[in-house]
Parts: C-alpha cells; sequence; structure tokens
C-alpha cells in the first residue's frame, strides 16, 4: 500500500473499532467489509484475527469489569470449539461467495435488528450455545461473529461494562484460536506485520473512544446508528457484486 492508502485504511479501521466498540458488535462486522476493499478475502481474514486480538485486549484492560462466568462457559466454550472448524473450511469454500454470504448476513442481520428491537434470545444454556455455536463458526468462516453472539448476551441484561468485558474475553480465544489456524492455512505473512502494528495503535485507541463515547450517550441510540452502517455497507457490497 502507498502510504496516502495505509492511512485511509487506519482511519476507516479506526472508525470501524469506535463504532464496533459503541455498538457492541465488535470491530469485524464492519472492519471485513472495508479490508476486503484493500486485500484479498483470505489476507482479511488472518489481519482481522490478529487485529481482534489486541481489540480484545484493549477492551479487557479498559472495562475492566467482572466477566459473567456463565456465559463464559456455556457461550465462550462452543464458539472456541466451532471457530477452528469454520477457519479450516474457509480454505476449501470460494472468496467470492464468502464475501457475498457476508453482505447478505450483514443484511438480514441489521434489518432484523431494526425492525424487530425487542429481538432476543432465552436466556438458557441451550441457546447460549447455540449462540456460541454460530458465532463462532461464522467468525471462522466469514470474519464476524459478534452480532451474533451480541443478540444472545443482550438476552441476560449484563452492565455495559461486564457486557464488553465478558464479550472481549470470548472473543479474545476465538480470534487466537483462528488465527493459528489462518496462519498455518498461509493467510498472514510477514509482508502483513507493518498493517498488523498499526491496527494494534488504532484498537487501543479506537476502544478508549469507545468507551468515552458511551460515557455520553446511551447503548441504544448508537446501536441504532450502528445498525443503519451495517446494512448500507452489505447492501453496498451487495450492489458490488451485483453490478461490478
Amino acid at each position: 500500500m502507498s502510504i496516502d492508502t495505509l492511512i485511509y485504511f487506519a482511519l476507516l479501521a479506526l472508525m470501524a473499532e469506535i463504532l464496533g466498540t459503541v455498538g457492541g458488535f465488535g470491530s469485524s462486522v464492519f472492519f471485513v467489509p472495508i479490508a476486503a476493499y484493500f486485500l484479498d478475502f483470505h489476507t482479511v481474514l488472518g489481519v482481522t484475527a490478529v487485529f481482534h486480538v489486541t481489540s480484545n485486549l484493549s477492551k479487557i484492560a479498559l472495562f475492566n469489569k467482572d466477566a459473567d462466568r456463565q456465559l463464559l462457559l456455556y457461550l465462550g466454550a462452543p464458539a472456541i470449539a466451532m471457530v477452528v472448524v469454520g477457519a479450516w473450511w474457509s480454505k476449501y469454500l470460494e472468496t467470492q461467495w464468502l464475501e457475498v454470504l457476508l453482505a447478505g448476513f450483514l443484511v438480514v442481520l441489521s434489518l432484523s435488528l431494526l425492525i424487530w428491537k425487542t429481538l432476543y434470545m432465552e436466556p438458557t444454556r441451550l441457546n447460549s450455545a447455540l449462540g456460541g455455536i454460530i458465532s463462532g463458526l461464522l467468525a471462522g468462516l466469514l470474519g464476524t461473529g459478534g452480532a451474533i453472539r451480541g443478540i444472545t448476551m443482550a438476552s441476560y441484561n449484563l452492565s455495559i461494562d461486564s457486557f464488553i468485558a465478558t464479550s472481549a474475553l470470548i472473543d479474545l480465544g476465538i480470534d487466537a484460536s483462528r488465527s493459528v489456524v489462518y496462519i498455518w492455512n498461509g493467510y498472514i505473512q510477514w509482508s502483513d506485520m507493518t498493517l498488523i502494528l498499526i491496527l494494534a495503535v488504532v484498537s487501543f485507541v479506537g476502544t478508549y473512544t469507545g468507551k468515552k463515547i458511551l460515557q455520553r450517550f446511551t447503548q441504544q441510540q448508537f446501536k441504532n446508528i450502528v445498525l443503519l452502517l451495517i446494512l448500507a455497507t452489505g447492501v453496498y457490497t451487495l450492489l458490488k457484486f451485483a453490478f461490478p
């Protein structure tokens, strides 16, 4: 990348991290479609995983509330197991269709949450495990599954700090696991280290900024804005493939 392109990429990544922190979905729901315009899809998966490791460490440090142990067990463990499966499968699937699938997923999910604002899952162990399985599989295949996990966790009525801390701990396990598989698959190269170092700085700045925003506004206000941006991102990506 040229210097100008690298700066532009870093600013977009910063925006994704801020919105992901405020909305509670994680930055990948924005970062993956953004990065796909600069990098091939497999590299996007690898860079996103490492980016999220540093992002989650920042969230754990800044939102230092007690995490929910029940969710860590019943949602986190299945998610970590299934992300390895999804990451492995990603090597054998056509990347163009993965991008289309991601865009369709973003559109359906954002519309569902905008229309049915009270949409949630009953806080049972079975539903927690199902949420973990689906979110982990999607994270491995598409690079993002935080929105499904967010819907599942929302049913437990956690405080904002506890919600983010719990999500970050689960995400840390997910991203560390899939990073190993992506490295094994050859998705991350030494040439990507400059991007990864820049994204490490971006993750902390974005998380810190998002925390400050959450102290001034309600999460629901920003959640609606985030959902509209997710919808716009998905629609734009679908139009890109429909009208190349």
